[in-house]
């Protein structure tokens, strides 16, 4: 019995290593079938003098993390560009400049471009700061991404916006590889990343 412990515990060790390998592949958020495309429309990046700004990678071997929201939210908008912050500064450099990042306002009205660039800027330095007042522009690619939004005025005249708090991944070719809710962990975050960056993006 003694004879066959080393081969026992070599094929366990093997066995463990393989579903170790396993669940470090699985990524926290979802990815949709068929992959969506969303650069289906461009949008004004207020931060590059209002030129267009295409919702895809722009290094093919990269990966752009978008987010929809508002320089007013209370606390959905500022905790996922925290934990978005938090992942990247977690990440080697080499993982980081393959990492591009944008936040589209869906308030423009009180978002002017300087607001929104200020805001988004406070969380993420090299942030893409995308404004558009068209409103039939913003929904394209608001609903090629999967992302709702609505704003309203009450009857006593306080603002009400009600938005998708999703961070979206995109590749160089446009498509979405994956979306995470509103919740998920900078840990998390930062280790599907890591596994698009590794398993290659277009």
């Amino acid at each position: 019995m003694t004879r066959r412990l080393p081969t026992i515990c070599f094929t366990l060790a093997l066995l463990l290593a393989a579903c170790g390998s396993s669940a470090d592949e699985t990524l926290s958020g979802f990815e949709r079938t068929p992959t969506p495309i969303v650069n289906v429309e461009t949008l004004p990046e207020v931060t590059d003098a209002g030129s267009p700004f295409r919702f895809e990678a722009p290094q093919t071997d990269g990966v752009l993390v978008v987010y929809f929201g508002y320089t007013n939210c209370p606390d959905v908008c500022p905790t996922t560009l925290f934990d978005l912050r938090t992942a990247l500064d977690s990440m080697e450099s080499s993982q980081r400049d393959r990492i591009e990042t944008a936040m589209v306002t869906i308030d423009p009205n009180r978002d002017t471009d300087e607001v929104i660039t200020g805001y988004v800027r406070s969380f993420l330095p090299e942030a893409a700061a995308v404004r558009t007042t068209v409103d039939a522009d913003l929904r394209v690619v608001a609903d090629a991404f999967g992302a709702d939004y609505g704003v309203t005025e009450t009857a006593d005249g306080e603002i009400d916006v009600l938005h998708t708090g999703s961070l979206y991944a995109v590749n160089g070719a446009g498509e979405l590889l994956v979306s995470w809710p509103f919740g998920v962990t900078s840990e998390d975050l930062a280790k599907d990343l890591g596994i698009l960056l590794e398993r290659g993006t277009v």
